[in-house]
C-alpha cells in the first residue's frame, strides 16, 4: 500500500464515512461470528470446548479476512494497476471509522444543545454500551466522552497504525479481532469462555495503539484549546490513572482526555440493570458537560488529521 492511497481511504472517511448501502467487511464478520455463537452451542455448551472454539474463531477470522483482502487486491492489480489501486483505497476506506463517530457524536450533543434529553439518551445508546435510559446531562456527557477516547483509538490510530505497519490485510485482520471483541469478548456468564481468546487477542492487538492515541490526544488537546499547559495536566492524569482502567488500553485514552480536559471520568455505570463501579480517571476534576463533547471531537478529529500524518510518513520511510 501507497501512503497516497491511505491518504484517500482516510479523506473518503471523512467525506462519506459508512454509507450503509455500501457492502462493509464488518458487516460481513458481524454475520460470521453471530453463525457461530449461535452453531457451536448447538454442538456443546462445556466451558472447554467453548474456549477451544473461541480460540479458534479468534484466530480463523482474522487471518481469514486477511487473506481474502490480499487475493481480491492481488486479483484486481492483474487487471490493471489502478483498478488494484482502487480496490485497496475502497478496501482500506472501510476500516477507518472517523466521520461515522463525528456523527455519533454530534447527534448526541445537537440532542442535548436542544434540551432534548429522552433523545439524547437514545443517540448516546447507539455507541455505548451500558443502560443509558436513566442517564442524567451530565452522564449523557461522561458516557460520550469516554466513547470519543476509547473509539478514538480503536477506531481511527488503531486502524491507520496497521495500515501502515502491514496494508489492507492487516489493517482488516485488526477489524475483524476488534469486532470479534465487540460482539463476544465479554466476561459474562455467555461469553466467559467462547469470548475469551477474542478479548485477550484484541488487549495485545491494541496496547501500541492506544499508547499513540493518548499521546497525540494530550498534545492535540493543547492545540484545540490553545493551551500548553494542558500537556502537563494530561501527562499527569494518564501516568497516574491510565492503569485503574479494567482494560489494559481504554484507560490510557480516556485518562488522557480527561486530564486534558481537565473533567473526571469513570464512575457506576449500568449494565442490563446491574452496576458496575468504573475508576474515576482525572480525580479532582470537574464533572463533564455538554460543551466537553464538542471540544473532544474536535480533539478526536485532530489525532486522526495527525495520525494520518504520522501514518504516511511511516510509509514513506519502510
Amino acid at each position: 500500500m501507497m501512503g497516497g492511497e491511505l491518504l484517500a481511504a482516510a479523506t473518503l472517511d471523512a467525506v462519506a464515512g459508512d454509507p450503509r448501502w455500501f457492502p462493509h467487511p464488518v458487516r460481513g464478520m458481524g454475520i460470521v461470528i453471530n453463525w457461530c455463537d449461535n452453531n457451536i452451542r448447538k454442538i456443546s455448551r462445556h466451558p472447554t470446548t467453548l474456549r477451544g472454539a473461541g480460540v479458534a474463531l479468534a484466530l480463523a477470522l482474522p487471518v481469514l479476512m486477511s487473506v481474502l483482502s490480499h487475493e481480491a487486491i492481488v486479483m484486481a492489480d492483474r487487471i490493471t494497476w489502478w483498478f488494484g489501486s482502487l480496490v485497496t483505497i475502497g478496501l482500506a476506506w472501510t476500516t477507518l471509522a472517523a466521520r461515522d463517530l463525528w456523527n455519533h457524536v454530534h447527534a448526541v450533543s445537537e440532542q442535548l444543545d436542544r434540551g432534548n434529553f429522552s433523545e439524547a439518551r437514545r443517540a448516546v445508546g447507539m455507541i455505548v454500551g451500558r443502560d443509558t435510559e436513566q442517564l442524567s446531562q451530565e452522564e449523557i456527557a461522561r458516557a460520550t466522552i469516554e466513547t470519543v477516547a476509547e473509539s478514538t483509538s480503536d477506531g481511527i490510530i488503531a486502524p491507520l497504525f496497521y495500515l501502515a505497519l502491514g496494508g489492507v490485510p492487516l489493517a482488516l485482520a485488526y477489524k475483524a479481532v476488534n469486532t470479534l471483541d465487540s460482539m463476544i469478548g465479554h466476561k459474562d456468564e455467555r461469553y466467559i469462555d467462547f469470548g475469551w481468546a477474542s478479548a485477550r487477542l484484541d488487549d495485545l492487538a491494541n496496547w501500541i495503539p492506544a499508547r499513540i492515541s493518548a499521546a497525540l490526544i494530550i498534545l492535540t488537546a493543547a492545540v484545540v484549546m490553545r493551551e500548553p499547559r494542558r500537556v502537563r495536566t494530561g501527562w499527569h492524569v494518564l501516568r497516574r490513572d491510565g492503569s485503574k482502567h479494567p482494560s489494559p488500553n481504554s484507560g490510557r485514552p480516556e485518562a488522557a482526555m480527561a486530564g486534558s480536559l481537565g473533567i473526571r471520568l469513570g464512575g457506576i455505570n449500568l449494565y442490563q440493570g446491574m452496576p458496575q463501579d468504573r475508576p474515576l480517571l482525572g480525580k479532582g476534576g470537574r464533572q463533564p458537560v455538554p460543551s466537553d463533547i464538542r471540544t473532544a471531537s474536535h480533539i478526536m478529529v485532530g489525532v486522526g488529521a495527525f495520525g494520518v500524518i504520522l501514518a504516511v510518513g511511516m510509509m514513506c520511510l519502510v
